[in-house]
């Protein structure tokens, strides 16, 4: 089980600059992937275990203040904000990113903007079968594909909690020596097949609702069950 009082979080966005270079994994956390943590043994180990891990929410950097949790950020950190930070140092000095997830279709877009908005960054892309689980082969295969690119920033896009199970799965095989950020849908927003929230709806803290109401079919359980489930899911830490 995850306890939100215990984790280490990063304080605030300007803390990207201070990380340690070399080998890293960052995570991100939020209501939802706190949530899903509390059934899934193997995904808060990865959270717990991981290098980084940074408060994708205002409801986590709201909840860990009302705890007095032994970390306390001080404002949110999206995984667009490590997304970008990342980007912008590597394009600075130049070097390769690969993008590990997400759809060819998805990956082509990427590889699209990338090369206009970073044009010091060789982009190299592989898309994953699109299944529950791996098979060891295809485990390999990714692995194979990174060891080969030699990349200076990964970033894994499966959602959670894949991503960050297999990221913490395959960590000591991974034959790099940088960074890597398991980032889920900003793989889509970075494409522009997914709309993120206006600036104002971000910065409220309310980006959540905003997807909501952008994709209710989808969302709705996530958000108005899922919401609820984590404020209770506070008070039980709280009371204890």
């Amino acid at each position: 089980m995850l306890s939100l009082k215990n984790l280490r979080l990063l304080g605030k966005k300007s803390d990207l600059a201070a990380l340690p270079e070399g080998k890293l994994l960052i995570n991100t956390i939020n209501a939802y992937s706190y949530n899903m943590a509390q059934e899934n043994t193997r995904f808060a180990e990865a959270l717990k275990q991981g290098d980084v891990l940074i408060p994708d929410g205002m409801s986590i950097v709201k909840a860990c203040r009302w705890l007095q949790a032994s970390s306390q950020p001080q404002e949110r950190i999206a995984g667009w904000d490590l997304f970008a930070f990342e980007m912008d140092k590597l394009n600075r000095t130049g070097g390769t990113c690969f993008f590990l997830g997400s759809s060819p279709q998805v990956l082509a877009r990427i590889e699209q903007r990338a090369a206009v908005d970073y044009p010091h960054i060789r982009v190299v892309t592989y898309s994953p079968p699109y299944k529950p689980q791996f098979t060891a082969e295809e485990n390999q295969a990714m692995i194979a594909a990174i060891d080969q690119a030699q990349p200076d920033l990964l970033w894994i896009g499966m959602t959670a909690p894949k991503q960050e199970i297999w990221a913490y799965t395959h960590w000591k095989e991974l034959p790099i020596n940088c960074h890597a950020g398991t980032i889920g849908a900003v793989f889509d927003f970075y494409a522009g097949t997914m709309q993120r929230a206006p600036q104002a709806w971000q910065d409220s803290g309310f980006e959540w609702l905003y997807r909501l109401w952008k994709e209710p079919r989808r969302l709705w359980k996530r958000y108005l069950i899922g919401n609820a489930r984590f404020l209770w899911l506070m008070a039980k830490e709280k009371m204890n």
